[in-house]
C-alpha cells in the first residue's frame, strides 16, 4: 500500500509514523507537515527526526502550510509539549525538507501514480485543500484518504463543538469534506474511546529498545495532560488509531455513509462537524458521502501498536 501521510507531529503523530514504518505493507512515499500541533517549522523538523528515530530516513519530508486558509495559525503546546514531542529531545536531523511544498509534493505524487497512493491525514486539512486548488482533479486520482479529525455524537476538545484539526483551519476542512474523496473519517467519535491505559503504557514503558523507550518518553508528557481530562491515567490515541484504520479498514466495525458539513460561521459553533445521520435525509442532497467511523476493533489495534513498538 503506498501512503501520503500530512502530519502536524506531535506526539500522536509519532505513534501513527511508529505504527506505519513498522508494517511491511506500508509503502511511504511521502511525509509532508502542516501547523497544528506546533508551529509548522517545529512539525516539519520533527518529521525529519521521526522519519530517522523510526528507520525510515530516506522517506521525504516536505514543508507544508504555516497557517490556516482563513485565520491565524495556533499550536497545542500544551498537550504536546514546546517541542512538540514532550520536551523528549531527538537528534537534529540529518535531511532536510525536499524543495516542493507539501501541496505540490501530494500533487506531484498522484500525478505520478493515479490512483495508487493514499493519504493519511492526521493535522489540519490546509495542504489538501491546496493541493485540491492546485489540482480539482485530485479526488479522481487518490485512492483513499483516511483523516482524523472532526466530532459528531461527541463534543470537542478546542471548543465545545470543535475538535482540534478542523477548528484549525474549518474552511479547509470544508473544502476536503465536500471534493468528492473517498474519504474515511475517524473522529473523536471513536478516539476518545479508544483510549491507552494505563496498564498498556505501564508494558509499554518494559519494552527494551530506543522505539519502545522513546516513545514511552513522548507519552509520558501526553499522558500527564490527558489524565486530567479522563481523571484517571490514560491518553487518547487519536492518530495511530486512524493510521490502523487505513492500513486494515476490517478493524472498523461501525460506520455510517453520511455527509459532513463544517460549520464556517457560528459565533460558538465554528469548526463544528455537522453530519446528517437522519435516515431520510435529502435524497436530493449532492453533498458527497464519507465513512464515518463508528466503533472499532480496540483489543486488535493495541495489539498491534505494541508489536509496531518493539
Amino acid at each position: 500500500m503506498r501512503i501520503y501521510v500530512d502530519c502536524d507531529p506531535g506526539i500522536d503523530d509519532a505513534l501513527a509514523l511508529a505504527y506505519l514504518t513498522a508494517s511491511p505493507d506500508a509503502d511511504l512515499v511521502g511525509v509532508g507537515s502542516v501547523f497544528g500541533n506546533n508551529y509548522v517549522p517545529a512539525t516539519t523538523a520533527n518529521a525529519l527526526r521521526l522519519m530517522e528515530l523510526y528507520g525510515r530516513p530516506e522517506v521525504p519530508v516536505a514543508r507544508g502550510a504555516g497557517r490556516a486558509l482563513a485565520q491565524p495559525a495556533r499550536a497545542a503546546m500544551d498537550v504536546h509539549g514546546e517541542n512538540g514531542l514532550g520536551g523528549v529531545e531527538l537528534p537534529e536531523p540529518g535531511a532536510a525538507p525536499t524543495e516542493y511544498s507539501a501541496a505540490e509534493t501530494l500533487v506531484r505524487s498522484a500525478r505520478s501514480a493515479p490512483g495508487e497512493i493514499d493519504v493519511l491525514a492526521l493535522g489540519p486539512l490546509t495542504n489538501l485543500a491546496l493541493a485540491l486548488s492546485i489540482e480539482p482533479r485530485l479526488p479522481e486520482l487518490l485512492g483513499r484518504v483516511v483523516i482524523m479529525g472532526g466530532a459528531v455524537r461527541r463534543p470537542g476538545n478546542t471548543t465545545p463543538w470543535a475538535e482540534a484539526n478542523v477548528a484549525a483551519d474549518p474552511e479547509a476542512a470544508e473544502a476536503v469534506l465536500g471534493a468528492g474523496f473517498a474519504t474515511t473519517l475517524v473522529a473523536l467519535d471513536v478516539t476518545m474511546r479508544t483510549v491507552a491505559t494505563g496498564a498498556w503504557l505501564d508494558a509499554l514503558e518494559r519494552i527494551e529498545g530506543p522505539r519502545a523507550q522513546t516513545t514511552a518518553a513522548f507519552l509520558r508528557f501526553y499522558t500527564d495532560w490527558y489524565s486530567r481530562v479522563f481523571g484517571t491515567r490514560q491518553c487518547a490515541m487519536h492518530d495511530p488509531l486512524a493510521a490502523a484504520v487505513l492500513l486494515d479498514p476490517g478493524l472498523v466495525v461501525d460506520a455510517d455513509e453520511v455527509p459532513v458539513r463544517v460549520e464556517l460561521q457560528g459565533a460558538h459553533t465554528r469548526g463544528q462537524t455537522v453530519a446528517d445521520l437522519r435516515p431520510n435525509r435529502d435524497p436530493g442532497d449532492q453533498r458527497p458521502a464519507v465513512t464515518l467511523v463508528g466503533d472499532v476493533d480496540g483489543d486488535t489495534f493495541f495489539t498491534r501498536m505494541t508489536d509496531a513498538l518493539r
